[in-house]
């Protein structure tokens, strides 16, 4: 059913949208102040013949990412079920189901988890727990924002600074997560400047070294590879609507063995990883390590993928 709604259905849904909830004299204000387009070239550009037409006319080259941020808001404006039912169809809606354990940042020895209550999915940290971080506030439909982040970090560690000295000292703890990782540095670095912009603390938290299974055994202990061969993912964004973006750096481990030669074995396996995250819902996004070697090109690169990242979810 996703693919069966278009860019012209949506289109058709927002003017229809529009046109039912708001008055003519309204209509050009509307779209500036809510949905981003822009204002009216002159006098003659104007509703007053149609209120349907001027609307569609303005998103003919909207993207349909574009389309399902404006539909949120008048969703959530005026409220309309053509334009749920669009969305719920777009396939559009995210990761199925709550956030219930987000657990990162490990600098130091692997954590050991136990299910405490099985039945209602409670898990508990029997060792390590010191080197790893458990975010446990509800989410809901919100993003996980850098103030969000460094309020719980603030909370939890019993900071009464400001929030910039309680931001930074969050920083400081989660990149020593990274810290043995040149190429996850720099990004986790290059990315974080958006929260030193006005409006940044409101930005999705980059959070880096996410637990996504979890596997009891070492290497060592187990006497055969493991059932789950993507045990974390290096940076996780928690957007709005349960929308969830990973980011991966690939070293050579994902593609060749240790002595440099090409690995097909690996490179399938990641790439199976990859598809069953996206049937999940989540965004998969990778750089290569060769992206991310240092300098002012792989510093660019980042800035511009943030830029393009924030835009495209209508955020920032």
């Amino acid at each position: 059913m996703a693919n069966a709604v278009r860019a012209e259905d949506l289109r058709n849904a927002i003017a229809n949208a529009i046109a039912e909830s708001v008055k003519a004299y309204d209509v050009a204000a509307v779209c500036v102040s809510l949905l981003g387009l822009d204002p009216p070239k002159d006098e003659w550009d104007n509703p007053s013949s149609s209120k349907r037409v001027y609307v569609k006319s303005r998103l003919l080259s909207r993207s349909i990412s574009d389309l399902e941020t404006m539909a949120r808001k008048i969703i959530e404006e005026y409220g309309d079920p053509a334009l749920e039912q669009l969305i719920a169809y777009l396939g559009m809606t995210g990761v199925a189901g709550e956030m219930k354990n987000l657990i990162f940042a490990a600098n130091g020895p692997k954590p050991r988890i136990v299910l405490r209550d099985a039945v209602n999915n409670v898990i508990e940290i029997t060792d390590n727990a010191e080197f790893c971080l458990i975010y446990d506030r509800p989410l809901g439909e919100q993003a996980l924002s850098w103030r969000e982040l460094t309020a719980w970090w603030a909370s939890t560690q019993g900071l009464t600074g400001s929030d910039r000295d309680s931001a930074r000292s969050l920083y400081r703890r989660l990149d020593q997560s990274v810290a043995d990782n040149a190429c996850e540095r720099l990004l986790f670095k290059t990315f974080a400047e958006l929260y030193g912009q006005p409006s940044g603390f409101d930005l999705p938290a980059l959070i880096p070294q996410v637990y996504l299974h979890y596997d009891p055994y070492t290497s060592r202990e187990r006497m055969k590879a493991g059932p789950l061969p993507r045990q974390h993912m290096d940076f996780l964004l928690l957007l709005p609507h349960h929308h969830r973006v990973v980011i991966e750096v690939d070293g050579k481990q994902h593609y060749s063995y240790a002595n440099g030669d090409a690995s097909a074995s690996r490179y399938a396996e990641m790439m199976k990883e990859d598809r069953a995250l996206r049937l999940a819902g989540y965004e998969v996004y990778r750089f290569g390590g060769r992206d991310l070697m240092g300098g002012d090109a792989s510093r660019k690169l980042v800035r511009e993928f943030s830029a393009a990242l924030m835009q495209k979810y209508g955020l920032g």
